[in-house]
């Protein structure tokens, strides 16, 4: 069996390491990280370090390489690059991806299948959504911020899959896996608290809870939660009655001191997902013929302060 993780960053690099610390033994499992430049160099160099939660260890992985063409088809793929790279790493990653191949999405963002789909012709796509804050602290250094670890993974329609072998694989190698059947409503009961919280912080310039603690951040998070709801609600997504207590509850789960990866991306002049999560809401109202005013107001603005 081979397993390829395509982007070794903070989240492939968590379950990347998982999966190659358990598996280095077993002659018949090979796990493959597909990486680049300075951090690919030094993962060959020095092998994949993890600081985290489940402790500190070194990996090897049986492949790391920016080639993809050198892994062969693989059995699983977890495509774990950035919203913006979706597409890029979709063209990259096809020489891995055969007929069988089972590719599980855990990017950010709710429409990924869809997207990766005009690219990724053949293979099983699933989606899938994590909770867990981690980052490249150096090349070939990934560090664990936060967050459970848990990995959510299933198909959005009838695929022949055998989800609970997989789920069987990954949690084998100690990462908390679970397939479920309505993997759409836990993607978006994710994204509703992800993409108001990166459009507040970001336009504010406040942390997560800065942003409740202040009376015109509150009312601003509140209209983008709503209309991030509604956009949900006129899919057809299944949520739970409470949502939004829900959402706001998971808020104040964070330290005060925590921002938004879009945010930090914002501070720290780097490309960021806007249009996973602002930009995705604004284009998905025109299709739907809904108002978001919330959205439309902070993508306006946060797209001229990325062009300065």
């Amino acid at each position: 069996m081979k397993i390829a993780v395509m982007g070794v960053g903070g989240v492939g690099g968590y379950y990347g390491s998982l999966l190659a610390r358990h598996y280095a033994e077993n002659r018949d499992v090979e796990v493959i990280f597909i990486a680049r430049g300075a951090h690919l160099e030094a993962i060959r160099t020095d092998g994949l370090q993890m600081l985290s939660q489940k402790g500190e260890f070194t990996v090897r992985p049986s492949l790391a390489t920016d080639n993809p063409v050198a892994c062969g088809p693989v059995d699983i793929l977890l495509l774990c690059t950035k919203g913006y790279d979706l597409e890029d790493s979709a063209r990259l990653v096809s020489p891995c991806v055969d007929e069988n191949t089972v590719v599980i999405s855990l990017l950010n963002g709710v429409n990924n299948p869809e997207r990766l789909r005009t690219f990724l012709h053949e293979g099983k796509i699933l989606n899938g959504c994590v909770y867990l804050s981690a980052h490249i602290l150096r090349p070939a250094v990934i560090q664990q911020i936060g967050g459970s670890g848990k990995l959510f993974f299933g198909g959005e329609s009838d695929l022949p899959v055998d989800g609970k072998s997989i789920e069987d694989i990954l949690r084998a190698a100690d990462i908390d896996a679970e397939y479920s059947r309505d993997i759409e409503s836990i993607v978006w009961e994710k994204y509703i608290f992800i993409c108001p919280f990166a459009s507040a912080t970001t336009f504010l310039d406040r942390t997560i809870q800065g942003v409740l603690d202040d009376g015109e951040g509150k009312a601003l998070l509140e209209g983008l939660l709503g209309e991030v709801i509604h956009i949900a609600e006129t899919r057809g997504v299944n949520l739970p009655e409470n949502i939004r207590k829900i959402t706001i509850d998971k808020a104040f789960t964070f330290p005060y001191e925590t921002k938004t990866s879009m945010q930090k991306d914002v501070e720290d002049g780097k490309k960021t997902e806007i249009d996973t999560f602002t930009g995705y809401i604004v284009k998905a109202a025109r299709k739907h013929g809904v108002s978001v005013p919330h959205h439309d107001k902070i993508y306006k603005a946060l797209e001229k302060r990325l062009q300065t």
